[in-house]
């Protein structure tokens, strides 16, 4: 049998399943496991599914026209991620989607989670606080692009998120805050001689 624990633990955070609701639940989802480099969502394909992640890293990011990657979101255990302008508005993907480790995902197809929307309204709710916590993460990390310099970015996203700088690649973490792995370097190496 399919071990759903993880994500029935994360949802009870939100909102409280009947027996039959989770039942219901679980029968739309789908585990899959990737492996590192592996893609779960490409450009130009409509992104189907809405991951959450059991175990792993996983990164979105954008390639410019000229070649040059742009990390918009990482995810690690209890997140989700996807390409979600694509998801939401089934259009192509303008993302990769990869895994950063060796990930187990447990997933929801874009139909099925309308379906579970209208036979189990209290999903509605559930799905409102975590776009409201997406919507206020992405608002700080405007702001922090915004209004910090590079250190500070680098001291704040390192505050915040210990685990997830430990097990990104640096040029994943310096495309995510916004500048070069040689700044990175500097900045970690700058910080280590403060010590």
């Amino acid at each position: 049998m399919d071990d759903f624990s993880p994500i029935i633990k994360y949802i009870s955070k939100h909102i409280l399943l009947e027996e039959e609701e989770e039942a219901r639940f679980t029968s739309y989802l789908r585990i899959k496991k990737v492996r590192k480099k592996q893609y779960i969502v490409q450009p130009d394909f409509v992104c189907n599914h809405r991951t959450y992640i059991v175990s792993g890293a996983l990164r979105a990011y954008l390639v410019d026209d000229r070649g040059q990657e742009h990390t918009v979101a990482f995810g690690i255990e209890d997140w989700w991620i996807a390409d979600f302008n694509s998801y939401f508005f089934r259009q192509p993907a303008t993302l990769f989607v990869e895994a950063l480790e060796d990930s187990i995902l447990i997933q929801i197809e874009y139909n099925a989670e309308q379906e579970l929307l209208s036979t189990i309204p209290k999903f509605e709710k559930f799905y409102r606080i975590i776009s409201q916590n997406g919507y206020a993460f992405l608002q700080r990390r405007i702001l922090s692009n915004i209004s910090l310099n590079a250190e500070q970015r680098y001291e704040d996203f390192m505050q915040r998120y210990p685990d997830i700088a430990a097990r990104v690649p640096q040029y994943a973490l310096a495309s995510y805050l916004g500048f070069s792995t040689e700044l990175l370097s500097k900045i970690r190496n700058n910080r280590l001689k403060k010590r």
